[in-house]
């Protein structure tokens, strides 16, 4: 009853079945015993409102204490039986007492005349009406029960979502950050300038990523600036060897990202493709929005060599980058690698969403 009276909709659904019932009843009392319409329904639709309540509060906390699946079927068969028939007789109590009130008014549209017919038929319909309010509460209980376990399992995987996906943003490779400390400790006697300069980029990466954490979604033109730290970094470690190559168009920069979503494909590119050839090569960033959609590449160079650099998904981040696509937006987003010539390739698809528009 508290589940169906919790809502406005929910009670006058409710009251206006009860009160179709009451006009049946009230149709039924004049056909059978020949009383005036106006009679019947007067001793009918009242009794039906009251018994509504009444019949609907106790059913409610039987169906609360006897729960489907808590008891035996039969224990709960006998409860409800017991609980039909005293209600029954509580009602046909009622109506007798609600009659003698109307005829104490003593106008021509007050009053019935209860024979033993009419009493059998209010006892059977009050039993019948308890095992329908009866089934109502249950079936609303299990409604509600089932409601909330799938909001609770839905609640349980977006946490797991969160976590798995706070996880993967954590995941940067260690080995940036031992080989800067590295080059910083070797340039410190070398070029003090060069190892000042490492260690501000460096101060200033890691306040832009600890700076995203915070958000789910990113403009893609903050996220590019944590990748212009990022290469600034390397660059002091490579020199000419790295040339970077950066493409936005336009409306790009404002689409959002997850955060540190593309640093670790150019932490790759880096390390796997410029890292390993000893005239360097070009790093190429290139974003485009077609429409709803985004457009995200990243190339580089590889020796030729090398066998396809991580073509069957086996590198940390890429595999990164996927799991995180697909936890944010499904099967909305996707990325695609491979080799091409002497070239490497990553490409991201997905949705062009900007502040404005709303996630």
């Amino acid at each position: 009853m508290l589940e169906i009276s919790s809502t406005r909709r929910g009670l006058v659904i409710y009251l206006l079945v009860w009160l179709f019932l009451g006009c049946a009843l009230g149709g039924v009392i004049s056909v059978a015993s020949d009383t005036p319409l106006a009679n019947a329904m007067l001793f009918a639709i009242p009794l039906n409102l009251v018994y509504a309540f009444a019949a609907g509060y106790s059913a409610y906390y039987l169906c609360r204490a006897y729960p489907l699946g808590g008891h035996r079927p039969g224990q709960i068969a006998l409860v409800l039986t017991f609980a039909a028939v005293v209600s029954g007789f509580l009602w046909l109590v009622i109506g007798n007492l609600w009659n003698g009130l109307c005829l104490l008014l003593g106008t021509r549209w007050s009053g019935i005349e209860i024979t033993p017919h009419l009493s059998m038929l209010i006892v059977a319909l009050g039993v019948l009406l308890y095992g329908f309010a009866a089934a109502l509460h249950y079936l609303v209980i299990e409604f509600v029960r089932a409601k909330n376990a799938e909001q609770r399992e839905l609640e349980s995987l977006l946490m797991a979502q969160e976590a798995e996906l706070r996880m993967l943003r954590t995941q940067i490779d260690p080995h940036f950050l031992f080989n800067s400390l590295n080059s910083i400790s070797a340039l410190t006697s070398q070029d003090p300038k060069a190892a000042r300069r490492m260690t501000l980029e460096l101060a200033s990466f890691f306040r832009q990523s600890l700076g995203m954490e915070a958000h789910k979604k990113v403009t893609l033109g903050e996220e590019m600036i944590l990748i212009r730290h990022f290469l600034a970094i390397e660059q002091v470690r490579f020199g000419e060897r790295l040339r970077v190559e950066e493409v936005m168009g336009e409306g790009a920069a404002e689409c959002l990202v997850p955060p540190m979503i593309i640093q670790p494909l150019v932490e790759n590119a880096v390390k796997h493709g410029i890292c390993n050839m000893p005239e360097g090569g070009t790093v190429r960033i290139t974003a485009r929005r077609a429409g709803s959609i985004l457009h995200i590449g990243v190339a580089n160079p590889v020796d030729e060599d090398m066998a396809s650099i991580r073509s069957e998904g086996h590198g940390i981040g890429l595999t990164n980058v996927r799991q995180r696509l697909s936890g944010a937006y499904k099967h909305e987003a996707g990325i695609h690698w491979g080799r091409k010539d002497n070239s490497f390739g990553v490409d991201i698809t997905m949705p062009a969403q900007t502040s404005e528009e709303g996630e």
